[in-house]
């Protein structure tokens, strides 16, 4: 069936699709998202003095002597309410918004998309991958595009989700489904990938320190989850592709552009590639060349500057943790390789205005960043989070399962707590040494534990606030609808969310204890205490 014949007409709404109407419904009841992050930050103040007042505290799992753990072993809440609150949050309300992760990334990311969105080098890219791809493949090519860019993620959530957008209105979509398909394949895909990206090690080091909790010799290898993830990625690619075209596109119906932002529209998107046009996709392709060919003399050699200078990997590296350079550089040098030859980059001032102009657009999102980063922040001091983890994983262990069934529980639990914990490592950091001493004592391999983890960890990023670059979708969403509000991005992830956390622990316990597949090269399924 072609991505394009849900537009003809509107089907009945079922139960399913009345049930996400009453969840945007609920959703758009909430504030404007800046006045929300706005209320929840001053909400946290409140209630951490509250909780502090009272005593909350639970036992840190992790070893005395590991960074971060008092010497009482206890994770406490933390009020700042207090004196030493009140002076926390003056001291600093700055440096929590130019400190916030994605907004430095989003901004030098933006200087050089600009260039190439300017010089018209976006649209006729765009114009010639809509008007040569097949129709029926489009949103399958943008779900398995999202979860390949995880190998390097600021290219996923700054430029494939707004691109991902302006392509279904050029094919006369919904540009929210687009969107939605991109973001789910991205953030809600994170674990799936072909390839090993920058938060493999990081897991694998988290999981080898726990697991040594229990076996002090035992070590986790970057590719521990490397074969499920090659396998998850067709099954998500499969899953995103269907939710966006049964379920997302047909509730969101046809577009109507009245509400949307004047310059993000272009009527130009259908138009056939002009002969000066082609001519500057070919050296703009030249140009891309030239890009990837100074990567690969950075990376690849043994004397690659941007390898890790102690260790000479490649993934663990200067190349990927300052991969939004990259960034930079591809779409400066190739937007501007053709706007030199269709006319529209002439001089200096025009890429100079061009950046410009791409910072101006982001005058919504910079604010909604302010209010996020200090919500965000203020969670993190008063340790709600890390105790929410430490509480929902107890309630794993009180249950007493020692089966495989025992991991959907676990997925579960894991999904849970990333609402309130958007960060992959920091969840893992405070979970795993719960999490991975429990079920190796109970015959599971860390490897094993791992990829369990990542399923859960995955699933809910999409449909939380507290995941970094949800506030940054939710601005590119409402400059094709400028009413739209919290509650309607909420509903139209969460069918991607609910059948990924389904088929996904499915096809986890499948593969690991029906088929008895490894997870990885050299990852064991079971683990003899």
């Amino acid at each position: 069936m072609a991505d394009g014949q849900q537009q003809a007409a509107l089907p009945r709404r079922n139960g399913f699709t009345r049930f996400l109407d009453g969840v945007e419904w609920l959703g758009n009841l909430l504030p404007h998202p800046v006045t929300l992050f706005a209320l929840l930050a001053i909400g946290i103040v409140f209630l951490s003095g509250l909780l502090g007042w009272m005593g909350l505290a639970v036992v840190d799992p992790r070893p005395a002597g590991a960074p971060g753990v008092a010497e009482d072993g206890m994770i406490r809440a933390v009020s700042l309410l207090d004196g030493d609150g009140v002076r926390r949050i003056f001291t600093n309300l700055v440096t929590n918004f130019t400190g916030f992760a994605p907004l430095g990334v989003v901004l030098v990311a933006m200087l050089g998309v600009g260039v190439a969105e300017k010089s018209g080098l976006l649209s006729a890219a765009v114009r010639s991958m809509v008007l040569s791809a097949p129709p029926h493949m489009v949103t399958v090519a943008i779900v398995f595009a999202g979860i390949v860019s995880n190998t390097a993620s600021e290219v996923g959530y700054v430029v494939l989700i707004p691109l991902a957008g302006a392509i279904f209105y050029a094919l006369g979509r919904h540009p929210l489904a687009g969107m939605a398909a991109a973001f789910a394949g991205v953030s809600g895909g994170y674990s799936a990938n072909l390839l090993i990206g920058t938060i493999d090690p990081l897991l694998a080091g988290i999981t080898q320190e726990a697991a040594r909790l229990i076996d002090p010799d035992y070590t986790v290898v970057a590719t521990a989850n490397w074969y499920f993830m090659v396998g998850s990625t067709f099954l998500i690619t499969a899953i995103g592709s269907l939710v966006t075209i049964f379920i997302v596109e047909p509730k969101l119906g046809k577009y109507n552009p009245s509400g949307a932002d004047p310059t993000i529209l272009d009527d130009r998107m259908m138009e056939e590639i002009s002969s000066k046009e082609r001519k500057g996709l070919r050296w703009a392709g030249i140009a891309l060349l030239g890009v990837l060919g100074l990567m690969a003399l950075t990376l690849l050699p043994d004397w690659g500057v941007l390898r890790n200078p102690e260790t000479g990997d490649r993934i663990n590296s200067p190349f990927f943790k300052g991969f939004v350079v990259w960034i930079l550089i591809f779409f400066v040098v190739t937007g501007y390789a053709y706007g030199r030859v269709v006319g529209s980059v002439k001089t200096d001032r025009d890429v100079i205005d061009a950046m410009a102009g791409a910072l101006s657009s982001l005058g919504l999102y910079i604010v909604l960043v302010f209010f996020a980063a200090q919500f965000v922040a203020f969670f993190g001091w008063t340790n709600l989070g890390a105790i929410t983890a430490v509480t929902g994983s107890q309630f794993l262990l009180d249950t007493g399962m020692t089966g495989p069934a025992v991991f959907f529980f676990f997925i579960l639990i894991c999904a849970v707590i990333n609402l309130s914990l958007g960060s992959a490592s920091a969840q893992w950091a405070v979970t795993a040494p719960i999490f991975v001493p429990m079920l190796m004592l109970i015959g599971y391999a860390p490897e094993v534990i791992q990829a369990a983890y990542r399923i859960g960890d995955s699933t809910t990023n999409i449909i939380t606030p507290m995941m970094s670059y949800f506030g940054l979708i939710l601005a590119w969403a409402t400059r094709y609808d400028k009413n739209l509000g919290v509650g309607t991005l909420i509903a139209m992830m969460l069918p991607y969310t609910i059948f990924f956390i389904l088929c996904w622990s499915v096809f986890f316990f499948i593969w690991v204890f029906a088929l008895g597949l490894p997870v990885g090269p050299g990852s064991p399924t079971y683990y003899t205490p």
